[in-house]
C-alpha cells in the first residue's frame, strides 16, 4: 500500500523464448497486461518505458514473479505444441472500447488452428462493414499470440497485416496447423 492506503500498481516482465524469438510478458496483479514481440533489449526498453507512462509505474524486471509464472509456463508449452489454448487472467488496461470489444471477442470465439476474416469478426461484434476497424484492433492488441490477432486474415485468402511481421504470422499459422511449415 501506499501513503494514502491505496494499493500500488506492481507491474513485473521476463523474456521467454520462443520459435518466433524472444517475447517480453509484462504482469500486474489483474493479470497478463502485455506481450512484446522481438524483445531485443532496445524493443524490451521501449516496451517497458511505454508500460511505466501508460501504468503509472516503473516495471520490474522478475521472470520469477508468481504474477508471471503461470503465463510464462503457458506460452512456453503452447510453442511447444503441448498446449491449445490460454487460461489465464488478463488485464485489458492497456485498450478500451471498440478495440477491447473485439479483442474479447477474437479470444473467446476463435479457436486454435481456425481462422477469421476481419469483416465476419466486425459483424460478431454488431458492427459489420467495420474490417478496416477490426485491423487497426489487431494493430494495437497489447496481448498478441494469448490474444490470437494471427487468427485474423483477409476474407480473400490472404494473409493480411501483422504487427510482429508476416514472418511471425506465418510462423503461428504453421504451428497451429493452418498454414505448411515454411520450407526455409
Amino acid at each position: 500500500m501506499d501513503s494514502h492506503g491505496q494499493v500500488e500498481q506492481r507491474v513485473v516482465w521476463g523474456v521467454v523464448g520462443s520459435d518466433i524469438g524472444p517475447l517480453m510478458l509484462a504482469a500486474t496483479r489483474e493479470g497478463l497486461v502485455n506481450v512484446v514481440f522481438h524483445a531485443t533489449d532496445a524493443v524490451r526498453d521501449r516496451a517497458v518505458e511505454r508500460l511505466a507512462s501508460r501504468l503509472g509505474t516503473e516495471p520490474v524486471e522478475a521472470p520469477g514473479s508468481p504474477l508471471l509464472a503461470e503465463a510464462i509456463r503457458q506460452v512456453e508449452a503452447y510453442f511447444a505444441g503441448e498446449r491449445r489454448d490460454f487460461d489465464l487472467p488478463l488485464d485489458w488496461s492497456l485498450i478500451s472500447g471498440f478495440n477491447r470489444e473485439v479483442l474479447r471477442e477474437l479470444a473467446s470465439g476463435v479457436p486454435y488452428g481456425t481462422v477469421v476474416g476481419y469483416g465476419d469478426l466486425a459483424g460478431w461484434v454488431g458492427q459489420p462493414g467495420a474490417a478496416q476497424a477490426v485491423g487497426t484492433a489487431m494493430g494495437a492488441n497489447p496481448l498478441p499470440v494469448v490474444v490470437p490477432c494471427h487468427r485474423v486474415v483477409e476474407s480473400g485468402g490472404g494473409i493480411g497485416g501483422f504487427g510482429g511481421g508476416l514472418e511471425t504470422k506465418r510462423k503461428l499459422l504453421a504451428l497451429e496447423g493452418v498454414l505448411p511449415e515454411p520450407l526455409f
